[in-house]
């Protein structure tokens, strides 16, 4: 690596550091010709394969907006923020396990619909109602339908059809006088 001060060739790690998450590495160097010292990041990289859009058009992943997706489906849902970037390392994960150049948008939204159905049901609905375009009220009954059948709710999640029963007041509690 070049000196960033005098541009000499040569320099020397003195030391390393991996980051807490395990994801970089950081390096102290210093230049064997004028003396300063400097630090590097290293991380990995990997290539993510370009994503090609519905309509026949390719862009380069984006794992931003990946994560907006997430975010806007779990809006004001109860799920832990270290749930939600496991969903997202695990939608990446998949992508690159594919070894595949190419993917077509609508199997990285199946990836996104697998992650968020077992993150939160209602989650995953609204997800699907504007992935899949549903037309009506039927098309979510069905998915709803669909979801309770394939997967009960035995995650803590609450059923996406059962109402909670409401308590009737009692007289002369709760009354105005």
């Amino acid at each position: 690596m070049h000196c960033p001060f005098c541009q000499h060739t040569d320099t020397r790690v003195i030391d390393s550091r991996v980051s807490e998450d395990g994801a970089t590495i950081r390096r102290r160097r210093g230049c064997e010709a004028c003396g300063e010292r400097f630090s590097t990041l290293e991380t990995i990289e990997l290539k993510l394969p370009v994503i090609v859009k519905s309509d026949g058009g390719r862009e380069a992943f984006d794992a931003r907006k990946l994560r907006v997706g997430f975010d806007r489906a779990l809006q004001k849902r109860p799920v832990p923020e270290e749930r939600i970037e496991a969903a997202v390392r695990a939608v990446v994960h998949q992508l690159r396990m594919s070894g595949e150049r190419e993917v077509p948008s609508i199997r990285v939204g199946e990836f996104v619909m697998d992650e968020l159905r077992k993150l939160d049901h209602v989650a995953y609905v609204r997800f699907a109602s504007v992935y899949r375009s549903f037309e009506d009220v039927a098309d979510f009954r069905d998915e709803i339908e669909k979801l309770e059948r394939d997967h009960p709710s035995d995650d803590g999640q609450l059923p996406l059809l059962e109402r909670p029963q409401v308590q009737e007041a009692r007289p002369g509690k709760g009354g105005r006088r």
